[in-house]
């Protein structure tokens, strides 16, 4: 009896398995990342003694000698980059802090910064998401420095992610930073969970577009377009 129990489970297991894989590719249940409520309950220090814990449990089940020099560190050095780099834009107090500075110089064009450095990862196999970001906005009464760009890029970046949402999250948040609807948000990148598992196609690559304001007109549309365009 616990043998077939056992097989239904693991039957169970492999059909919901197959019912994921084909629902997961574009999964988005809402614009903020999930969260539960008590996820910052836990400080960075204990969640990476947590986690290191977990992974060298995990490197075990797979068999690996953790009393191997080249790998008896790397539980350690997973949860450390987990919590403190690439999952790091989780935590509300790694947001980068916007100043806004007046327009005083009245400059009322597009300013464009692209080919901002996207290395994020996808939600749904833990496995790396590159590529890059081009944003753009019309000031009107303020403007915000060009490094704040790219931060803000990096900090909704450097969580799971989905890149739908990212793509929604970055816009958003430019449009609050610089209080103007007029914003441009282009992410062209390459998913590992696409390149090195499933399919293996290795030669797509996923765009996805945020356009508010004045570009949702095709003449500003089109003009951020051609800026990214060129090289």
């Amino acid at each position: 009896m616990k043998l077939n129990e056992t097989l239904l489970n693991i039957m169970d297991n492999q059909d919901l398995g197959h019912e994921a894989e084909e629902m997961d590719d574009h999964m988005m249940s809402s614009l903020e990342t999930p969260l539960r409520p008590d996820a910052f309950a836990l400080s960075d220090a204990e969640k990476i003694v947590i986690i290191e814990r977990h992974f060298r449990e995990i490197m075990h089940t797979m068999g690996l000698d953790l009393t191997d020099d080249s790998l008896k560190g790397t539980p350690l050095r997973v949860a450390k980059m987990y919590v403190q780099e690439i999952f790091s834009g989780l935590h509300p107090e790694n947001k980068p802090v916007i100043r806004r500075f007046e327009n005083k110089y009245k400059y009322n064009q597009m300013l464009v910064e692209r080919d901002i450095t996207v290395y994020s990862s996808c939600e749904h196999h833990f496995v790396p998401i590159i590529g890059k970001a081009h944003v753009a906005y019309m000031p009107n009464e303020h403007v915000i420095g060009l490094s704040k760009l790219n931060r803000i890029v990096q900090y909704y970046a450097r969580r799971p992610q989905v890149q739908e949402r990212m793509t929604m999250q970055i816009a958003n948040e430019l449009k609050q930073a610089l209080q103007t609807e007029n914003v441009a948000v282009l992410i062209e990148a390459d998913h590992l969970c696409v390149m090195s598992r499933g399919v293996n196609d290795v030669s797509s690559s996923t765009i996805t577009a945020e356009y508010s304001g004045l570009f949702e007109q095709d003449q500003y549309r089109n003009e951020f377009l051609s800026h990214i365009r060129k090289k």
